[in-house]
């Protein structure tokens, strides 16, 4: 069977070996003769699963030892929320940030919770000669912000920010589509949540790395499983966890390890869009609309000169095992997801038919 290369942006595809091992486990897991799916939370096998688990992640990420590491429910978009409601209470005022879609669904949600006068709202996105260009605005030391929120990578609009932030308040960052790509200095960070589903694991799972002082913040009232207090003082086991994606992210954790890590996993990335945004640039067919030192490693994103070809395009891939390349249903075009799970085999793949693809236009 030719392989399926799944470029879909999230739910996302999982390495190989990660489902080869769930699939061999799926029925007795560490040989109890039941599934991980099956087993109490408070059990002594599932506490030592999810303790690796943390453990892991905090070597991968070289996680500073005040921070906590929280295993939640609701994926990234329920952090929109629980970080307003962990962070905001007693008229608190927060700035955002917006560079794509996902950025301003956040900076939505916040306005929704605590009204406009409590958010303050700065696009970050210009179109310099047709491209669109990240330009970081300088911070108002005069502001009493407890935290300024950003997005690193936007999935849907394909804009990564790799530049280090520079402010006089706790960061928060919506990681969730670039969280283990590229090394990152955590301690430059309040707070960092990332939904599962993209390079961690299946949906339905958030992380969240949180630094002890932002936990004096005052909360407002809220869900108790959103918040982070009881998340932290409970081991992330309040109530019922979801536990077969932590399993399953725990199992993610591992296989990284074992290539080397983050800085190993960089390396692969940045040679995965190098290909990619060459052969975009090669052909005329096919544009890309963000400048340069904004592109997505993640989330590569393109369009075709003549619309009336994309049903074609997609066609085609999809024969040739080269799945999920429709853009997302607010911007249209193409975009190709090509987290840490999506080999190089896989780019080479959706290089070769892009090309072919173009030269018989």
């Amino acid at each position: 069977m030719d392989p399926i290369y799944n470029f879909c942006a999230g739910p996302a595809m999982l390495p190989v070996p990660v489902l080869t091992k769930a699939q061999s486990e799926m029925r007795d897991w560490q040989g109890l003769g039941v599934s991980v799916m099956e087993v109490s939370h408070r059990s002594p096998e599932f506490i030592a699963m999810a303790n690796k688990a943390e453990a892991d992640l905090r070597e991968l990420m070289h996680i500073p030892d005040n921070y906590h590491v929280l295993f939640m429910h609701g994926g990234g978009r329920g952090q929109f929320s629980a970080v307003v409601n962990n962070f905001l209470g007693n008229d608190g005022r927060a700035c955002y940030w917006v560079s794509g879609q996902w950025s301003q669904a956040a900076a939505a949600e916040a306005v929704a919770l605590v009204g406009n006068e409590n958010i303050d709202i700065i696009p970050i996105v210009e179109e310099c000669d047709g491209l669109n260009t990240v330009v970081l605005p300088k911070c108002d030391e005069q502001q009493q912000y407890r935290y300024l929120h950003y997005c690193p990578n936007e999935t849907v609009d394909g804009i990564e920010i790799f530049d280090e932030i520079n402010c006089p308040w706790p960061v928060v960052a919506d990681m969730s589509s670039t969280i283990l790509s590229r090394q990152i200095d955590v301690s430059r960070y309040g707070l960092i949540y990332a939904g599962a589903q993209k390079n961690i694991g299946p949906s339905g799972l958030a992380i969240v790395i949180v630094r002890d002082d932002m936990l004096a913040l005052p909360a407002m009232t809220q869900s108790a499983i959103m918040d982070y207090r009881l998340a932290r003082d409970n081991d992330s086991m309040y109530n019922t966890p979801p536990t077969y994606a932590w399993y399953l992210a725990g199992e993610v954790f591992a296989w990284l390890k074992a290539l080397g890590g983050v800085a190993a996993i960089e390396a692969v990335n940045s040679e995965k869009a190098k290909r990619l945004y060459a052969c975009i640039e090669a052909h005329a067919l096919y544009r890309n609309t963000v400048a340069h030192n904004n592109r997505s490693h993640m989330n590569v994103t393109f369009e075709l000169s003549d619309d009336s070809l994309n049903d074609l395009f997609l066609q085609q891939a999809q024969a040739r095992g080269l799945v999920a390349l429709k853009g997302h249903r607010l911007v249209g075009g193409m975009r190709a997801s090509i987290y840490n799970a999506m080999p190089l085999a896989g780019v080479d793949a959706l290089t070769q038919f892009m090309t072919e693809f173009a030269k018989a236009r």
